[in-house]
């Protein structure tokens, strides 16, 4: 058995159906359970966790339980909180998964986990890299975001206006700020107090 505060979880992750890449690529704890790592994705994509979500790890779901409508074709879903990072048996491969959020709009993230060894000195979790700022909330998915960017960048477009007016000034789809970004993960992880923050916070 390794000793836990030995390693680390490189998680490179992007968001699927779109060009050029949304990415992040984040180090966590061993011991950040799904719960906590939900909040950190949100953080690190600049969401607003404000839709529903679940993991899909080899077609087992991990999420929030109490938000499973139990429908007969679906599956059922397990408490996030109960799965950490020293759970998973880590190879020579990556671990890969997905993320998904906003089941309307249809955003899937790809993870890839690999293990490393700890910095000393570190603070975990951190943001060490990152490409293009995360799509707003209510953007419509790949397909809606790329006619948001299209109708964001061109000032001929009948709905650059609009667009502008709804996304607001400080937006900008191809900026990325990493001290922003650790600076929102740090608060989400503090909020949530160890799993879900709609659960500390309701």
């Amino acid at each position: 058995m390794f000793e836990l505060d030995a390693f680390i979880v490189r998680a490179e992750i992007h968001l699927v159906g779109i060009e050029p890449a949304i990415s992040r690529t984040l180090e966590l704890p061993m011991t950040l359970n799904l719960a906590q790592l939900h909040e950190v994705i949100q953080a690190a994509f600049d969401g607003t966790d404000s839709q529903l979500h679940e993991f899909n790890i080899g077609g087992l779901i991990y999420g929030a339980p109490e938000f499973d409508e139990g429908g007969a074709d679906s599956s059922r879903t397990f408490e996030a909180s109960d799965v950490r990072f020293f759970d998973f048996r880590f190879t020579y491969s990556p671990i890969v998964f997905f993320y998904e959020y906003d089941f309307d709009d249809g955003w899937k993230l790809a993870l890839s986990l690999t293990r490393h060894p700890r910095e000393d000195g570190a603070a975990y979790p951190r943001c060490i890299a990152g490409t293009r700022a995360g799509p707003p909330d209510d953007s419509g998915g790949p397909h809606g975001y790329a006619d948001f960017v299209s109708a964001w960048g061109d000032r001929l477009h009948e709905d650059h206006k609009q667009v502008r007016q709804w996304v607001g000034r400080g937006f900008n789809p191809e900026r990325f700020d990493l001290a922003k970004t650790n600076k929102a993960i740090a608060s989400a992880l503090r909020r949530s107090r160890g799993g879900y923050r709609f659960r500390r916070e309701a």
